[in-house]
């Protein structure tokens, strides 16, 4: 009887937690055995440091506060996760298969003011404030949209020198910042993330504090070697001159802006943060650190075109165009990859308006405004934006929940 009882006691454990019960992939590897370690700065190539580093950005690093307000913007949550479905390289998958076999360390599925599905792995939770890396970037364009409606910016067709005269008689200084908002400045930098490449030198100059920071960051980027606008050319460059274009307008760092602008009025539950350089200034390219349900309340917001409430938080018109490409070399498929990019955005290609924020090691917000839908994903990848996998899990998404 006793046995019958622990069989029965068995069957409703996998019933009810299924597919939940599986170790996530590299768990060893990533250090689990060690608490998942928040490392010092120095070991930040270690991969048993991996996930306390996406996790704990602004413990290695320097950081300023992202104030949250008195007002937290409730999400609901489904009583029922829906069931998603994708297929990858011929096969058919679910949201475990995909947990089962990506190092992610934080996922949530919104629809609307929804929460369909949330899951953590390596022992994160939703107290984890998850690092950007490049998300940060459409964070720049947003704030960069709301100095242009306040008129601290007086035309995207103004010379970068114009806000910044210390940049004067540098290529930067000399792009337009609707060029710089599009990544087609023309000044040459590379970004392979070899270790020895430009966008490496510009992380040791800002994040990791051997300049005195500020436009110093940016300096060493001096060669143009085709007009401003005429191709797009990925580089956090182009987004840390907007940094410093943003903290001239303002008078005031980047990380009090979008407290003030977009994280009290948009009703975050949590204090995010903002790595800064030696000088104090923000590190515009990356550093913005903050739970996966603010990542997702910010994703909505862009959904909704900057609105919450029918109250326009960010200009609708802003968002529209930051999320569209300008041109046709901005396209999808017309950048060397098949994404398009607006202002410091990824397109998505397909007939609906879909974007994306992408960060290194598989950070990413993808947003679908036609059907409100927001997938944000947090990661302890390797080097690279993300996998295959998980844009046909987005597909997936969106196939599923956006009927």
């Amino acid at each position: 009887m006793r046995r019958l009882l622990w069989l029965w006691l068995g069957l409703i454990a996998t019933v009810f937690l299924g597919a939940h019960a599986f170790a996530a992939p590299d768990e060893d590897l990533l250090g689990k055995d060690d608490g998942y370690p928040v490392c010092p700065a120095s070991q930040r190539h270690d991969t048993r440091c991996l996930v306390g580093m996406v996790s704990g950005f602004d413990q290695m690093w320097p950081a300023r506060k992202v104030a949250r307000g008195a007002q937290v913007r409730a999400l609901k949550r489904a009583g029922v996760e829906p069931a998603i479905r994708y297929r990858f390289q011929g096969q058919d998958s679910a949201l475990d298969d995909y947990l089962a076999r990506n190092r992610a360390t934080g996922l949530l599925i919104l629809k609307d003011d929804t929460i369909l599905a949330e899951r953590y792995q390596y022992e994160r939770k939703p107290e984890h404030r998850m690092t950007s890396y490049s998300m940060a970037k459409t964070v720049v364009a947003m704030l960069v949209g709301l100095a242009v409606s306040d008129g601290t910016i007086t035309s995207l067709d103004d010379r970068a020198d114009k806000y910044v005269p210390a940049l004067k008689d540098s290529p930067y200084g000399e792009t337009p910042l609707r060029h710089l908002l599009t990544m087609s400045s023309g000044v040459r930098f590379t970004e392979n993330y070899s270790g020895t490449d430009d966008v490496f030198e510009l992380a040791r100059l800002s994040l990791l504090g051997q300049s005195p920071g500020g436009v110093a960051t940016v300096m060493p980027f001096r060669v143009r070697e085709r007009a401003a606008g005429e191709k797009f050319s990925y580089s956090s460059a182009e987004t840390q001159v907007l940094g410093l274009v943003l903290r001239s307008v303002t008078g005031k760092p980047l990380a009090d802006v979008l407290s003030e602008r977009i994280w009290i009025p948009m009703g975050a539950e949590a204090d995010a943060s903002w790595n800064i350089d030696r000088g104090g200034y923000e590190v515009a390219f990356i550093g913005v650190n903050a739970t996966v349900r603010d990542y997702a309340r910010f994703g909505m917001l862009l959904a909704n075109d900057g609105a919450l409430d029918g109250r326009h938080i960010i200009p609708g018109g802003w968002v529209r165009t930051a999320t569209t490409a300008p041109a046709k070399q901005f396209e999808p498929g017309q950048t060397g990859s098949l994404f398009g990019y607006g202002y410091q955005t990824w397109i998505l290609p397909g007939a609906d308006r879909q974007f994306v924020l992408r960060g290194l090691r598989g950070q990413a917000i993808f947003v679908n405004p036609k059907s409100k839908i927001v997938m944000v994903h947090t990661a302890a990848g390797g080097v690279g934006p993300g996998s295959g996998e998980l844009m046909a899990l987005w597909s997936g998404v969106v196939t599923t929940l956006g009927k």
